[in-house]
């Protein structure tokens, strides 16, 4: 799952995006508001934390630019301002849910996982991913091979995410080191194979489920 996080404070934006890559999510930060809105209109997020104190164009701004479009990713602000009338505002700018500052990163994941599950049932998009006797619960962040659990490292559980939305498709290095990290790393770096054979080793011991095509990159089939 993908967020987008708009804040112009870098230390907050780092704070923000290292806590969530840790929790398995993608995410891209973008520093002020034309560029965050840009991104908004242009890919798919499953969630935004947006600050609404940005430079050129600012949060609620930004939000309301967003709905008029159409674009209906979950929105989480944040702000230092912390009066009700600030809060009403920011709701009614096509928010979805506001958090003051300062803040615990803790009650912010949870958030941010909260309105992930409410845009999930309020919509058809699948919660749970099955390919052949692998199941991935994408709300719980659960995975099972049969009825057995297997317990999954975030990246992990980002890898093996992505490879179940393409099942039985060839996916490259470099298309899982833009999914997975969701920044550029030089194809040549061995993070992808040390993460195949960890995902491996734990989901896929017998090598009838994870192939991989030598010289091109690694494919999920159902059997």
């Amino acid at each position: 799952m993908r967020i987008l996080v708009v804040e112009d404070d870098a230390k907050i934006a780092s704070f923000v995006g290292k806590g969530l890559r840790q929790g398995g999510f993608a995410v891209d930060t973008c520093r002020d508001g034309a560029e965050g809105l840009g991104h908004a209109m242009t890919a798919p997020y499953d969630a935004a934390v947006v600050d609404v104190m940005l430079p050129g164009v600012d949060g609620l701004s930004l939000v309301q630019r967003m709905r008029a479009a159409g674009v209906r990713t979950p929105v989480l602000f944040l702000s230092a301002k912390a009066s009700v009338e600030d809060r009403v505002r920011g709701l009614q700018a096509g928010g979805d849910d506001y958090l003051t500052k300062p803040f615990a990163f803790s009650e912010l994941m949870a958030r941010v996982q909260a309105l992930i599950r409410r845009a999930s049932a309020a919509t058809t998009e699948p919660t749970r991913l099955s390919v052949g006797d692998l199941t991935l619960d994408l709300l719980s962040r659960e995975a099972w091979r049969g009825a057995e659990k297997v317990e999954l490292q975030p990246r992990e559980f980002s890898l093996l995410e992505y490879l179940m939305r393409n099942p039985g498709r060839t996916v490259s290095k470099t298309m899982i080191l833009e999914h997975v990290w969701d920044y550029s790393f030089d194809p040549q770096t061995n993070v992808v194979d040390v993460l195949v054979h960890r995902l491996r080793s734990k989901i896929d011991p017998d090598k009838t489920r994870l192939h991989t095509m030598r010289g091109v990159g690694y494919v999920l089939r159902g059997a």
